[in-house]
């Protein structure tokens, strides 16, 4: 991964015009990260969504920040990603190729597909293929403009988790959770995602009482943390994790101290701000980033 990845995924730019924002956009909210200002300290704000009813939201949006300009993170539901062979094709032709290997992934009609790619740190003959449906997100940056703001760049949940230890050179595997979603693992280290995998069966994590995570839960959780440590070590041929960063809502506190017993790694919670607020917070980071 390298440093113009964020601007491929940048399915649209336009000009900076007013407060610059990171969005985070899940199933029925945006959240919204707000730098401090002369004026104001920095703000974390969420806006209802209902049935992708752009319109409203970011009416709302607008009114809080006129004309202000976006640096999106998409929610996981709202875009698949696919692993693929790379095909042997020259660069100007890749995007077209990928689109042939990947259209019976996905449910979406060729004609509708949107696609992007990143690679791998590590050599790999393997991309990463980031595929959104095309009408839906026209239709979101349509109602982001027609309310006098612009979108700087759009980016991934997988990708968001970057900006965690962009300047770190040891490796950590980030356990994330957002309610109602699947539970998200990644290997970061310098800025870049050495590996992604999500996981079934623990979209209530954040609403788990500690007699759950007591009873099973936090075990079942560590051997997923295990499975992906060994993957890492084993298939990738890296050293271990230097620490399990937890990025999740819940008994978070109770988890960490649950899951610490089963590893030698540091247990850490990441986040003291509700993961959706957190999310947007790492969608402006981008922009820094972006700067350098």
């Amino acid at each position: 991964m390298d440093k113009g990845l964020f601007a491929r995924l940048a399915f649209w730019r336009a000009k900076q015009a007013g407060a610059m924002l990171g969005v985070y956009v899940c199933a029925d909210r945006l959240w919204v990260y707000a730098p401090a200002t002369g004026s104001h300290a920095e703000q974390w704000v969420s806006f209802e969504l209902q049935q992708d009813q752009w319109q409203q939201t970011f009416a709302e949006l607008a009114r809080a920040f006129p004309h202000a300009s976006l640096q999106i993170v998409l929610g996981s539901g709202r875009y698949q990603l696919l692993v693929a062979d790379k095909p042997n094709v020259d660069s100007d032709e890749l995007s077209q190729a990928l689109l042939w290997s990947i259209k019976d992934m996905v449910t979406i009609p060729v004609p509708q597909i949107h696609l992007d790619y990143f690679e791998s740190p590590l050599p790999s003959n393997k991309l990463s293929v980031v595929v959104v449906d095309k009408d839906k997100l026209r239709a979101m940056v349509q109602a982001i403009s027609e309310h006098g703001l612009s979108v700087l760049g759009i980016s991934i949940e997988e990708l968001a988790m970057t900006n965690l230890f962009d300047e770190d050179n040891q490796a950590r595997l980030v356990v994330s959770h957002h309610s109602g979603q699947e539970l998200l693992l990644t290997v970061v280290k310098q800025g870049q995602l050495y590996m992604q995998r999500r996981v079934r069966g623990f979209s209530g994590l954040d609403k788990a009482e500690v007699d759950e995570l007591n009873y099973g839960l936090a075990d079942n959780l560590s051997l997923e943390i295990q499975r992906s440590m060994d993957y890492f070590e084993s298939q990738l041929r890296q050293p271990p994790v230097a620490s399990i960063e937890l990025f999740a809502d819940g008994a978070v506190d109770a988890l960490a101290k649950l899951v610490s017993a089963n590893f030698n790694q540091a247990v850490n919670v990441v986040n003291k701000r509700a993961v959706g607020a957190s999310m947007a917070g790492l969608a402006f980071s981008e922009l820094s980033r972006g700067a350098e």
